[in-house]
């Protein structure tokens, strides 16, 4: 399962807050596509199925489908501010990523 960094977590409660439903549970996802053959996806999600692996951060939860989260294990997301501010996955898992980094082998 994914690992969240303190400043992920942090941003993933600010985000939560926002959306003014604390059943928000954060959903990380490997799908086929993207030009190295599989890209993430991440999104809130107030559902989740018996089946899905799932982690708490404090209050947040984060949740995958079990073939996601097994090509996550041991990947980290980390959030960052500034000039190249967003979410990133690193992934040991990955053989090779894309140059924008959205994507990997």
């Amino acid at each position: 399962m994914i690992t969240l960094t303190d400043n992920a977590a942090e941003k993933v409660q600010q985000l939560i807050e926002a959306e003014g439903d604390d059943g928000l549970a954060l959903r990380v996802a490997v799908r086929p596509g993207g030009c190295s053959g599989f890209s993430y996806e991440m999104f809130f999600d107030s559902e989740t199925d018996a089946e899905d692996v799932s982690k708490a951060y404090g209050s947040i939860k984060v949740v995958s489908d079990p073939s996601s989260a097994e090509m996550l294990d041991g990947a980290t997301l980390d959030y960052k501010d500034g000039m190249e501010s967003g979410f990133a996955i690193t992934n040991p898992n990955a053989q090779r990523t894309c140059g924008c980094g959205s994507s990997f082998s």
